[in-house]
């Protein structure tokens, strides 16, 4: 998610789109599950404060 991620806000629809490439498919075969991990990373990174989120509609996270 850190190579996908900028300091430009990114929507969650976004950023698994844009982290899917990323993904080995031999673990998330067709991008199955992706949209779960992507989930788990981003408040994973929200928690350890690397990642902000933005409170717009949609909601948008950056680097902090």
């Amino acid at each position: 998610m850190l190579k996908v991620v900028s300091d430009a806000p990114m929507s969650a629809a976004e950023i698994k789109e844009a982290a899917s490439s990323h993904l080995p498919d031999d673990l998330f075969p067709g991008g199955a599950t992706s949209g779960w991990w992507a989930k788990c990373v981003q408040l994973d990174l929200e928690a350890k404060g690397v990642l902000v989120r933005h409170q717009t509609k949609p909601l948008r996270w950056s680097l902090a």
